[in-house]
């Protein structure tokens, strides 16, 4: 994806001139947040619903466990119409759902017609914000005070299967605050990690503890491994004739609900493949037989590279040099 693309604030589109680097604008604004890019050749958002979904419970999250992450700003009074709504709440999300669509409507036409090459896809993201100066007007509902941002800048896809397109990744630091939401702040706070990152390394994995793997910066981290004699439980599959299982962290361990997380597991149950939601353990890594990460708007990379090369203190959450 470009430094420049179009921007969506406040009733505005903003030209590629005004509009700044992705990571810049998540950096300046509170809020959750989604990426996706189109598909066939623009003539889709690749997954959209999903991402909408996710991106819905983001803002709900947010509501609960840490309103300032969602309003820049915000004092200590929280105005009682912030409380979240129910779990399940369709008014909540099909609103939130309009929101999103009006201000992508808004900006994604303009891009396509301005910019876009033939056979080029876009990179999409809508950021769902607090507006702190409208917290003292709201009157019915929170709705209110949410501002949706859109920014949309080229994106080419990677070319997977070939030599030297594997994640180079390495294990860096600890998990995420409120890992099962995805929001903007985490693209400032995870920049202590990238000066950690080794050279040739693409993606920074987390661990708690150095060895029980969570979750990429930015991506889902997954293992194919061979059974242990364990009585685990597993999703999917028959365990007594498949001899391999695919691992990943459950989402209570502190990981992203990653969209094409929850592909990868549908696909395994789908296709009767062994699945258990366990963090992969380096200490056991001999039994890997393949490791892959998956994030939005690649999709998915296997590794060419693994290094543990960052052990943990294990009486603080500071990382320190091996």
């Amino acid at each position: 994806m470009t430094s420049a693309g179009f921007l969506y604030s406040k009733g505005i589109v903003f030209s590629p001139a005004d509009t700044p680097p992705i990571s810049t604008f998540l950096e300046s604004n509170p809020g959750a947040y989604t990426t996706t890019r189109t598909h066939n050749n623009s003539a889709s958002l690749l997954f959209w619903d999903r991402h909408l979904q996710r991106l819905s419970n983001s803002v709900k999250i947010l509501l609960t466990s840490n309103p300032q992450f969602l309003f820049k700003s915000l004092n200590s009074t929280i105005n009682p119409l912030l409380t979240p709504p129910p779990p399940s709440d369709p008014v909540w999300e099909s609103t939130i759902k309009s929101l999103v669509n009006e201000s992508v409507n808004k900006v994604l036409p303009v891009a396509l017609r301005e910019t876009r090459n033939e056979g080029e896809e876009l990179a999409v993201t809508a950021l769902v914000t607090g507006n702190t100066e409208k917290l003292g007007e709201v009157k019915r509902n929170v709705f209110e005070a949410l501002d949706v941002h859109v920014h949309v800048g080229s994106h080419v896809p990677h070319v997977f299967g070939v030599k030297g397109y594997g994640a180079r990744v390495a294990v860096v630091g600890p998990g995420r605050n409120i890992a099962e939401a995805k929001y903007s702040d985490w693209v400032r706070l995870r920049k202590s990690l990238e000066k950690l990152r080794p050279p040739l390394v693409t993606e920074l994995l987390l661990s708690n503890d150095g060895d029980r793997i969570l979750e990429g910066c930015v991506t889902n981290f997954f293992v194919v491994c061979r059974k242990d004699n364990r009585n685990e439980k597993y999703l999917g599959g028959n365990e007594n004739t498949l001899p391999y299982e695919v691992q990943t962290a459950p989402i209570g361990d502190g990981v992203l609900p990653g969209v094409i997380r929850q592909l990868v597991i549908e696909v395994c149950l789908s296709k009767g493949i062994l699945f258990r939601e366990v963090a992969p353990s380096w200490s056991e890594h001999e039994f890997w037989q393949e490791a892959f990460i998956t994030s939005k708007p690649f999709v998915f990379y296997t590794f060419s590279l693994l290094l543990a090369s960052i052990a943990f203190d294990q009486n603080s959450s500071n990382v320190i040099n091996t």
